[in-house]
């Protein structure tokens, strides 16, 4: 039987929108910049590493924030992020706990749904 995993999520950004995204997933997540293969750093965005797959942010000329989907990040410490958010302006807005651990949304600065998820602390 064939297997699947998953690679990598894209979300999109607006053009221009590449330093602003670095700020939040580089400095404020603390994600790491992956480079773009040559053939596609002429169409913007930017890719990050998530543990085994990427996250790649793509631009879209016709861009409209996510509001419903979403992706989630895991944390074994919630809390850390959570003041990083906060004090860099980003909102915080809780949520019932799944499987015992907490969680909240967030936006990123486009407006994208964004769920972080503690998996180190159970609720």
């Amino acid at each position: 039987m064939m297997a699947l995993t998953l690679d990598h999520v894209q979300i999109a950004v607006p053009a221009g929108g590449e330093a602003a995204a670095r700020r939040f997933f580089g400095d404020v997540l603390e994600l790491t910049e992956l480079p773009k293969p040559a053939e596609l750093v002429g169409r913007g965005g930017c890719w990050f590493a998530l543990g085994d797959q990427q996250l790649h942010l793509g631009v879209d000329p016709d861009f409209t924030a996510a509001k419903k989907a979403h992706i989630a990040l895991a944390t074994d410490d919630l809390a850390v992020l959570e003041a990083r958010l906060t004090a860099a302006g980003y909102p915080i807005r809780t949520d019932s706990p799944v499987g015992g651990h907490r969680r909240f949304f967030t936006e990123d600065p486009f407006g994208n749904r964004l769920e972080l998820i503690d998996t180190g602390t159970s609720a």
